[in-house]
């Protein structure tokens, strides 16, 4: 896409997978935190390198295997979590043991059957590997996800403020609830071969952490999450290909240090201090 600016096309292809990627994440870290489902992040990551695992052992695409476990993991958390009464982020802590459990099983079984399978891919991710169709996939997806945050706005808004009050009021909560369960688990299937299981949920909740230090509304939120995290990666994956170091767990210890520094300089840190 942005070839003629760049003529190293690994450098080119990295750039564009991470700026995307961060985008989608950054914008889907402002709902996760502000539903108070942080736990998602690692349950939906688990349950697509399950997804994975599981395409490969069946000899079926793994990315498309992924994305078939990761949305069929948000469409059993939503009524599971209604239905038994539960905390949301109880029953993704039932769901990230089964992922991880499953995942660990085929793996297992591909290497009592003498099939090797590297799994150091989808857990630490390699940006470098992607193909050309998959970063279309992420921009889709992007764009899908900017779309619903503009179309849905209201009800959003009003279920992260308070989910039992927008129900009351009329907002069809349940519907807009799954859409977004449903985007994130396209998301972090796209994500896992780039910034790796391991290390996605850096992404899924840093960008709004360090949105929220500087930001009194949830949709500055929206704006601020995005900008800082598309910076922060597109940085990455430059210091990263440039230097032949590895751009994922690169990018997740800037984000870090990002982090620290956003707390430390935070002026709702100040005015936390001054009331004690």
């Amino acid at each position: 896409m942005i070839e003629f600016l760049i003529q190293n096309n690994v450098l080119c292809h990295a750039i564009e997978a991470m700026f995307f990627a961060s985008v989608g994440c950054a914008i889907l870290s402002v709902l996760i935190t502000q539903m108070n489902i942080s736990s998602i992040g690692f349950t939906m990551s688990h349950a697509a390198f399950a997804g994975g695992a599981a395409g490969v052992f069946f000899e079926l695409p793994m990315m498309l295997s992924a994305i078939v476990m990761s949305m069929l993991t948000a469409a059993i958390m939503g009524p599971l979590s209604y239905r038994t009464r539960m905390h949301t982020d109880t029953t993704l802590g039932v769901l990230f043991g089964t992922m991880m459990a499953l995942a660990i099983f085929f793996i297992s079984m591909m290497q009592s059957e003498g099939r090797g399978f590297d799994a150091s891919a989808l857990l630490y991710g390699n940006v470098i590997s992607l193909y050309r169709e998959e970063i279309y996939g992420l921009c889709i997806i992007t764009l899908g996800i900017i779309l619903s945050i503009i179309v849905f706005n209201k009800e959003i808004t009003a279920i992260t403020f308070h989910r039992k009050m927008a129900e009351i009021s009329g907002i069809r909560v349940q519907p807009v609830y799954y859409l977004c369960l449903f985007l994130i688990a396209i998301m972090v299937a796209l994500c896992l071969p780039i910034v790796g299981g391991l290390l996605l949920y850096v992404w899924l909740v840093t960008p709004a952490a360090v949105a929220y230090q500087y930001c009194g509304t949830i949709r500055q939120m929206f704006l601020v999450a995005p900008v800082v995290a598309a910076t922060i990666s597109v940085i990455g994956a430059c210091a990263g290909v440039t230097y032949s170091l590895p751009v994922g767990p690169l990018t997740a210890v800037l984000f870090s240090g990002v982090f620290v520094v956003a707390v430390a300089l935070s002026p709702k840190r100040r005015v936390n201090s001054q009331t004690y």
